[in-house]
């Protein structure tokens, strides 16, 4: 079945347990916000997805389309078809932005096959004037010396253009003015479709009213809690988290 399947995930980092038989499906073609409170474990959920070798993984399974992504490298994984956008991205100097995506869209490719430059150049610009990134950017360092939503739009042009199968952003609208907000949340919204599932992790309901969700989910110390529509993140902004931590003793 195309679906990205959490089940009975538990990750620490040092000493610490951070997820607790943690469970979650995000069907293809599908939108699912995860929200909840600083600490709870929503960053450390995608990053123990993607590979990030400073969580530890204890038990339970994490499978995309069936495979199972948690023996895999991290290049592996992003090669299966997961993409991460970060919260904070990485700077990369002396790495432009053209041949940072070229040479990520060419690991893709079979053994022996490569990429017709033309056809790259001409995505990528199409995909760089849906975002409204000037096209001088492609030979600018990864990041370097970029705004936050500079940031965040790279982000969102690396992942239209190695088009996964799943999509997990961090955070995407934290430090974006109202205007960057809308022109990432665009660039989101003209990749949906049914062969990506997305998983939007984010505190604020405001990223929602321009991706809305069609599930969302709220986590408590390592777990979902609750899970509902679009109007489960009406309630969370208007009356915090407080009634949710009054749950998490049923549902653990």
């Amino acid at each position: 079945m195309s679906q990205l399947e959490i089940k009975n995930l538990n990750v620490s980092i040092g000493e610490k347990p951070i997820l607790n038989d943690f469970s979650l499906t995000v069907p293809k073609g599908e939108v699912h916000a995860i929200m909840g409170p600083n600490g709870t474990g929503k960053s450390t959920l995608g990053k123990a997805l993607a590979g990030h070798p400073d969580y530890t993984v204890s038990s339970g399974e994490a499978l995309l389309d069936g495979l199972s992504l948690l023996d895999l490298e991290p290049d592996e994984i992003s090669r299966a078809g997961l993409f991460m956008a970060f919260q904070y991205p990485n700077e990369i100097p002396g790495v432009s932005i053209a041949n940072f995506i070229r040479a990520a869209v060419q690991a893709r490719l079979d053994e022996g096959e490569n990429l017709v430059a033309t056809e790259y150049y001409k995505d990528l610009y199409h995909q760089m004037d849906l975002l409204k990134i000037d096209r001088k950017f492609t030979s600018r360092s990864v990041n370097e010396g970029f705004s936050g939503g500079e940031k965040k739009r790279c982000e969102i042009l690396q992942m239209a253009m190695l088009k996964p199968s799943y999509a997990i952003l961090d955070e995407t609208d934290s430090g974006l003015d109202i205007d960057a907000l809308k022109i990432v949340s665009d660039g989101v919204n003209k990749l949906r479709g049914e062969n990506l599932g997305i998983l939007l992790i984010t505190h604020y309901q405001r990223l929602l009213e321009y991706i809305v969700p069609d599930k969302v989910h709220v986590m408590w110390d390592g777990r979902i809690v609750k899970s509902g529509d679009k109007d489960l993140a009406l309630e969370l902004e208007s009356n915090g988290y407080d009634w949710i931590k009054e749950l998490a003793p049923a549902n653990a």
